[in-house]
Order: C-alpha cells, then sequence, then structure tokens
C-alpha cells in the first residue's frame, strides 16, 4: 500500500540514500552521508523548523521532499522553501514527485505560508517543466552563495 507520510528518524537510512541519487545528479552539492544524517535529524527532531514527507510503499521509501519554514518581511509572515525533492529513478512518470509535491504544498498552506520557493539546476529542464505544470514560476531573483570554509573558520 502506498501512502504519504512524514519521516521519522528510523527512515534517516533511506533517505540518505534518496539524498545521494539527488546530490549525484546536482552540481553544487557533494553526497555525504554524515552530513546528510545531521540535517535529516534537526528537521525531523524540530517540526517547527521544516518537514519531510515521504512516499512510502510498505517499509520502502519510493521518494521524498523537504519543507522549510521560515518568515518573510516581503509577505509579512511565513513561508516555506521547498527543499530536496527525488524520486527514486525506478519510480518517477508514475505520480510519486506529482502526489508529493501536491502534499508538500498542502502543508504548506496549512502551515500559513504565502510562497513555496524552490531552486533547481540552471540546466534541469525536466524539473524545471515539472514544476511549472504544478503552477510554479520563474522568479526574478538570482540565487547567490557565500560559503564558510569550517576548516578555517573563514570565508571561501
Amino acid at each position: 500500500m502506498s501512502c504519504i507520510t512524514e519521516a521519522t528518524l528510523d527512515d534517516i537510512p533511506q533517505l540518505c540514500e534518496m539524498l545521494t541519487i539527488l546530490f549525484t545528479q546536482e552540481k553544487d552539492f557533494q553526497p555525504d552521508t554524515a552530513k546528510q544524517t545531521a540535517g535529516l535529524r534537526q528537521i525531523i527532531g524540530h517540526p517547527e523548523l521544516g518537514r519531510i514527507l515521504v512516499f512510502r510503499e510498505g517499509t520502502a521509501v519510493a521518494g521524498m521532499v523537504s519543507l522549510l519554514f521560515t518568515i518573510s518581511t516581503a509577505c509579512g509572515g511565513p513561508v516555506a522553501l521547498l527543499e530536496d525533492m527525488i524520486v527514486h529513478p525506478d519510480r518517477r512518470c508514475e505520480g510519486v514527485g506529482s502526489a508529493l509535491l501536491k502534499g508538500a504544498l498542502a502543508l504548506a498552506q496549512a502551515q500559513g505560508c504565502s510562497r513555496v520557493t524552490l531552486l533547481t539546476d540552471r540546466t534541469n529542464g525536466v524539473a524545471q517543466e515539472f514544476y511549472t505544470r504544478h503552477g510554479f514560476i520563474l522568479s526574478e531573483m538570482v540565487p547567490m552563495r557565500f560559503l564558510f570554509d569550517k576548516r578555517k573558520g573563514a570565508a571561501q
């Protein structure tokens, strides 16, 4: 039986496997099970910061999406960042991604969020088309990052 539920700490090994698939596809990130485990524990342990939804088939996780919550001064209230959306390659084009995305949007709305923002790789036309089909629009904003080098405590 398939269903969408919130992730639990017991799901972390499977979620790390899903994140390895995702971060292998994305140019800006590298898989690191220790870092992914630490991040997943923080989200699952603090639902006020965010939630992770999983598409379950029995005990197997076929897909996941995470939502992180913050406050927007532009919107005057809560908004969400949709992160780490991944469907196992064997289950793509079967509606798993659409079900997860609809679940994430419903959760964000139930949390009082007025906007959901996400990032995709510039070259990932398939993902951009998927999100466009579900009502997302391109922003005029350009993402930029400042990374800290934790080994030296200085900027990279």
